[in-house]
């Protein structure tokens, strides 16, 4: 006998779930505490299902029994009627979530496992300075060109002509992710740029080759502390990014192969990055075995429990105090880097590789980490020869005070780890 609402409305809950058939499957379900559900009890691949339409009496009878027809003839085309709904609730979130702001949110999380912490937090300040405050809840399919344009000639009227086009490129990924996810289907960014003025790519400021010679004096004659010296040494002498060499590990170095090997999460392309050492390299290493070599990192933080290694600041302090502020960053020392070994000659592949700078291929990328390594090893020891030696006319200092004779180290001088143990019995330091 067909439900009426009638009987429905006189159906007293009971200490148990009653439920009321309708036929073909459909009933009412009364839970004890008074509630009415719709249910269809259903067969799919030889298994019984339940699929619920929502409360009585917001869903009618009549609109329950359409419900019931609707997932029937869905089970004659050979779907599920429960698969349909998860699908459509999904699609359904998704929408719901079609904010600015919190499609915004969702792509940072994709992004935190592909970039450095420095790097996600530059653009996440990119993203609260300028982006957020005017479109954060504005629904994506509502931004006009004109809207996102206004945010970035907000930008442009400061003078940041370069920022506004760095905030264009961002918000363009984040509505690539929008319309991946079904919140939009156009990118409002695409050609935006051609409205905003152009502007000259700056450059890290550097130092020239006929520099080099005053610069290393005036480091060498810079009160600072041994660990710090030697720290500055090492950036130049193997023209990492500072902040690999901040968070670099003894277990990362390898004396007896004459290698740093930077993990990927260390690295700004979180790839794996190979640094050969030079002569001069290791001689510093050994130095600084005797500073920190109890400690896990190379350049532990006397303020332990501000930050476990070196500040991100200490390098470009070094520089200012030597009076060079505006003339060079830390950063500077690997365009110094690639213009000199490219003005002599060196391999511009190796001179990129030696620099972790992006294989433009990701797939060949995943197989060139250790590309030009012995073209490189030359490179890296040129290099260091250049800045310690006449090649930048005389220094009076040598650069790297103690070097390793390779040669000459054996079997008794290395630890459990292959690592290079220090001092070198019977080894020629000089």
């Amino acid at each position: 006998m067909l439900l009426t609402d009638s009987k429905i409305k006189t159906s007293k809950a009971g200490s148990k779930c009653i439920r009321l058939k309708d036929g073909n499957g459909l009933f009412l379900t009364i839970r004890s505490n008074g509630k009415k559900f719709w249910q269809f009890r259903y067969r799919f691949l030889d298994k019984e299902k339940t699929l619920s339409f929502g409360r009585y009496p917001q869903i009618s009878i009549a609109q329950a029994r359409e419900l019931r027809f609707e997932a029937r003839r869905t089970l004659a085309k050979g779907i599920d009627p429960s698969a349909v709904k998860r699908k459509e609730k999904a699609v359904a979130v998704f929408r719901d979530r079609n904010t600015f702001g919190a499609i915004t949110e969702e792509w940072l999380k994709l992004q935190e496992v592909k970039w450095s912490p420095n790097y996600l937090k530059k653009t996440l300040c990119r993203i609260n300075n300028h982006l957020l405050p005017e479109l954060k809840n504005r629904p994506v399919t509502s931004i006009e060109p004109l809207d996102l344009l206004a945010v970035l000639q907000k930008i442009e009227s400061k003078g940041c002509k370069e920022m506004s086009h760095r905030v264009l490129r961002i918000a363009g990924a984040i509505l690539d992710y929008a319309i991946i996810t079904g919140r939009t289907k156009q990118n409002i960014t695409t050609g935006l740029s051609k409205a905003l003025q152009p502007y000259s790519q700056t450059h890290y400021p550097t130092l020239g080759a006929n520099e080099l010679p005053a610069f290393i004096i005036d480091l060498e004659n810079l009160d600072t502390s041994e660990q710090n010296l030697i720290a500055f040494k090492l950036l130049m002498l193997t023209a990492v990014r500072t902040g690999e060499l901040r968070t670099a590990k003894w277990i990362h170095i390898n004396l007896n192969g004459r290698e740093w090997r930077i993990p990927a999460e260390n690295t700004k392309m979180r790839t794996e990055h190979v640094v050969p050492l030079s002569s001069q390299s290791m001689g510093l290493l050994n130095e600084l075995r005797d500073i920190s070599g109890d400690s896990e990192w190379l350049f532990p933080n006397s303020r332990k429990q501000v930050h476990p290694v070196m500040s991100e600041n200490t390098i470009n302090n070094m520089i200012h105090r030597m009076g060079y502020k505006g003339r060079i960053v830390g950063h500077g020392f690997r365009s110094m880097f690639s213009t000199i070994l490219n003005e002599n000659g060196f391999n511009r592949d190796a001179i990129e590789r030696q620099l972790a700078h992006m294989e433009r291929n990701k797939v060949r990328a995943a197989y060139n980490r250790a590309e030009y390594l012995p073209e490189r090893r030359e490179m890296m020891q040129w290099w260091a020869d250049f800045i310690d030696s006449g090649n930048v006319r005389t220094i009076p200092v040598r650069f790297g005070q103690k070097k390793v004779a390779d040669s000459l180290v054996t079997e008794k001088e290395l630890d459990y780890s292959g690592n290079l143990l220090f001092p070198l019995n019977g080894a020629t330091l000089h």
